[in-house]
């Protein structure tokens, strides 16, 4: 039998299955001695062992297509990065860090910025011209106000997703908007933990319906880059990529070299002011870094 591991505490794997429902498994000796532990979002085989108490035994972990360190998740189809538009203003900064740290697991991402009732017009308009300018999808609604919350059910629907951002920014408002009626499953799980749903202390993956799987993460909230050099960066702000021919020089940094396509595109306007200086702010960051 297959299934999905929605969430994993103390030693113990809630694997969802499907139709047969939830168990509960242990990953056998095997996984331990190769130093492999299995991931939430890992899709594995497993041996019953109790199908009275739900109980398994997990035999394999099929291959990953993706994971995260932090949190430590696998086969993410996408991203749902959440912000405020007012109360917290948005920390735009940290939201490129993401996109970075996201670009780097070639993880798509979907940005989401909530409390539109609270914001001016035209700064709507300006947080999502900066995003439209560098190819990311985004949405603006309310949860308070259950406006253009149509948009966010949609883009989640058959994907597995996880849900990031800082705190207050309407997370657990969104994931109670999300998750009204959530799968028997996931409440045995946290009848089986004797924890509340919404803990964020560990990973866990919600079952939506119609393959549909949600993540709640406690990670997501730093500001430090890390995995890769000031070199790679460049590769990490995914709308250089249309400019970088036009630069003269192969391997451009697009800081201080003469004739680069980037900085003319910037020039031009095709290019976000405020996503080309959090480049410059990271790239000297990592290089720094590199220097001790």
């Amino acid at each position: 039998m297959t299934g999905k591991i929605i969430k994993g505490i103390a030693g113990f794997y809630y694997v969802h299955t499907g139709q047969n429902g939830l168990y509960e498994c242990k990953a056998r000796g095997a996984f331990r001695n190769k130093k492999v532990k299995p991931l939430v979002g890992d899709e594995v085989r497993l041996d019953v062992i109790d199908e009275a108490e739900k109980k398994g035994n997990i035999t394999e972990i099929l291959p990953r297509r993706n994971e995260l360190v932090r949190p430590a998740v696998a086969n993410i189809d996408q991203a749902f990065i959440l912000f405020a538009l007012r109360e917290p203003d948005p920390n735009l900064n940290l939201l490129d860090r993401f996109l970075v740290q996201m670009a780097k697991s070639h993880i798509p991402v979907i940005i989401g910025f909530n409390k539109a009732d609270l914001a001016k017009e035209a700064d709507v308009d300006q947080v999502r011209k900066i995003y439209d300018l560098a190819g990311y999808r985004n949405f603006v609604f309310s949860v308070e106000k259950k406006e253009g919350l149509e948009q966010v059910d949609g883009c989640l629907a058959g994907k597995t997703t996880v849900l990031a951002g800082p705190s207050g920014v309407g997370k657990s408002s969104l994931m109670n908007h999300l998750l009204p009626e959530a799968g028997m499953e996931t409440g045995a799980v946290s009848e089986k933990i004797k924890r509340g749903r919404h803990t964020t202390r560990h990973s866990e993956l919600f079952y939506l319906g119609d393959e549909t799987f949600l993540f709640d993460t406690p990670g997501f909230t730093s500001l430090y880059l890390t995995g890769f050099t000031d070199e790679e960066l460049k590769h990490y702000f995914l709308e250089f990529a249309a400019y970088e021919p036009d630069c003269r020089f192969i391997g451009c940094n697009h800081i201080n070299e003469p004739d680069c396509g980037v900085k003319q595109a910037l020039e031009e306007g095709k290019i976000s002011q405020v996503r080309y200086e959090h480049y410059v702010q990271m790239y000297n960051e990592l290089k720094e870094q590199r220097r001790y």
